[in-house]
């Protein structure tokens, strides 16, 4: 019996389960920066705001606002989600070259 109940609990939900998203509790934050670090079990996101930038800058003052602390295969779902999402605005938008931004920040 107890088998049972534990096959019941790893099921998954059916495709009639609905999900409520409650944002009684969300604030929302604005990030220009992001740095991304891991561990075997752990992938760590900082957020944060860097006020200027100017190339003559010998030191570049990082505000660090949010810390996403968040398991390996969730940050691989994720990552699936922000291709979507990126595929979809090139697609709207026009391409976005990245490249030429980090070749701009290291000259």
């Amino acid at each position: 019996m107890a088998t049972k109940q534990a096959e019941k609990s790893d099921a998954k939900p059916d495709e009639g389960t609905q999900l409520k998203w409650d944002d009684t509790r969300m604030t929302s934050s604005y990030a220009n920066v992001c740095n991304v670090t891991s561990t075997r079990e752990e992938v760590v996101m900082l957020f944060g705001v860097n006020q200027a930038w100017n190339r003559a800058q010998k030191e570049v003052k990082i505000q660090l606002t949010d810390r996403i602390i968040i398991s390996p295969y969730a940050a691989k779902r994720m990552s699936m989600i922000l291709k979507g999402v990126v595929d979809e605005y090139e697609k709207r938008f026009g391409a976005l070259n990245v490249e030429a931004l980090s070749s701009e920040a290291s000259s």
